[in-house]
């Protein structure tokens, strides 16, 4: 959410960081409603005072036995105006907010300007691309060959874009989560948490979910909706609050499912396990004061990276172009993992800083010592990381040639000391 005081301030800088997410010049339109609103505020302002005054008025005037009746309809006139001034306040409003809410955050002035993902700059990579000595099999041939990835019965169950998984992979599926939040708790200085899966419309909105995003939502008959990632609640938890000083930076991380729609994405990734209604994914969450959330942005990057470190994986970390870094962010940086199978980069992470833009729309702040006012917090989430992507990616890169997939050291005590599957 953008403070309206910044598009008074230099509404052309305000257009410009709009044109650099592709969209057109809203300053004007804000500025004319944010006129409206403020001349009806004024004079609802004045009216009261005048009614204020006219109330004494009358009342020491009935003391004093005088006639007070024209006093009196000045009142009533005043009341009626008063209703209407405050009407049109309250509707300019409105528009303002309907217009602020829907424009995404501003971008870093690092930020590359390019259109899509095909814009996107490598920072770094890790580890070189393999070779390996026969023809590499996707994870769904892998998974189907050896019995333990059951794409016809979930289907029957639920539809597409769902999995069944079965004995060992089930268990590293399970292993992979387990590991990922255990380093991040007990090594990453996370504090680890259980949410609710099922959030109210104010949790959705504090962190830019709704209303733009409505249709990448499952909602249930209650009206309460499926969260799509951990990030919602977990930041949430700062909603309405000032926090201590003292307490920051807050670090969260949860183990979660998460449920999307996936709107709009027929036809893509339509095998296998890439793009699915249900996963488990390790989120990383932080508040911080404003002037650290940059060296978080890159603490939070490096914990992800690690996890991908650890569980041998070939990666790289890429920053994300103006036109395909997300709605609530002002940096993003995405890491990829190489799938052999797949010949192909794929993104298993996303690590961004929303700086105040969340914590605006959820009125998070604190009072920095000494002083009286209370400032905007900042937050960061990332994927620390997507459990289901981090299982396609093991099963890719340690499959070996007779189709079995040898199970990365660090997962072996989360799998009862299990070498390979197979």
């Amino acid at each position: 959410m953008h403070d309206i005081k910044l598009v008074r301030a230099d509404a052309a800088a305000f257009d410009a960081a709009m044109a650099r997410r592709g969209l057109p010049p809203q300053s004007e339109a804000l500025l004319a409603i944010d006129a409206r609103r403020r001349t009806a505020q004024t004079a609802l302002q004045e009216k009261q005072a005048r009614r204020n005054a006219l109330a004494k008025e009358i009342g020491m005037g009935k003391k004093a036995g005088a006639d007070t009746a024209a006093l009196e309809a000045e009142a009533t006139k005043l009341r009626d105006e008063m209703s209407a001034l405050e009407a049109e306040a309250n509707e300019a409003d409105a528009a303002q907010l309907a217009i602020l809410e829907a424009l995404p955050n501003i971008l870093d002035a690092e930020v590359p300007d390019g259109k899509d993902e095909s814009d996107n700059i490598v920072l770094k990579q890790h580890g070189e691309i393999p070779n390996l000595p026969f023809a590499p099999k996707q994870h769904f041939e892998l998974g189907e060959a050896l019995g333990l990835m059951d794409f016809p019965s979930a289907s029957k169950l639920a539809g597409s874009r769902f999995v069944v998984l079965k004995g060992a992979l089930a268990r590293l599926e399970r292993a992979l989560g387990q590991y990922m939040i255990t380093l991040h708790a007990d090594e990453h200085g996370y504090s680890e948490t259980v949410v609710p899966l099922l959030v109210n419309d104010a949790t959705m909105y504090g962190t830019g979910q709704l209303p733009k995003f409505k249709e990448d939502l499952f909602q249930t008959t209650d009206g309460r909706w499926l969260i799509p990632t951990a990030e919602v609640p977990l930041t949430n938890l700062v909603r309405d609050e000032i926090v201590a000083e003292a307490s920051l930076p807050h670090r969260y991380t949860a183990l979660s499912p998460c449920f999307r729609s996936e709107a709009g994405s027929a036809g893509r990734d339509v095998r296998g396990m890439l793009r699915q209604h249900q996963f488990y994914k390790v989120e990383m969450v932080a508040v911080t004061k404003p002037e650290e959330s940059e060296a978080e942005h890159e603490r939070m990057t490096q914990c992800a990276e690690r996890v991908l470190t650890e569980l041998g994986l070939v990666w790289r970390r890429v920053f994300l172009c103006s036109g395909d870094t997300g709605f609530g962010s002002t940096r993003t940086y995405d890491l990829e993992v190489w799938l052999p199978g797949q010949q192909a980069w794929r993104e298993i992470s996303s690590c961004s800083n929303c700086k105040d833009f969340q914590a605006r729309r959820m009125n998070a702040r604190y009072r920095p010592a000494g002083t009286k006012g209370t400032v905007f917090v900042h937050t960061l989430n990332g994927s620390g990381v997507a459990v289901g992507r981090a299982l396609i990616a093991v099963m890719e890169t340690w499959q070996q040639a007779d189709g079995s997939i040898l199970v990365p050291e660090v997962l072996r005590p989360f799998m009862g000391g299990l070498e390979r599957i197979g």
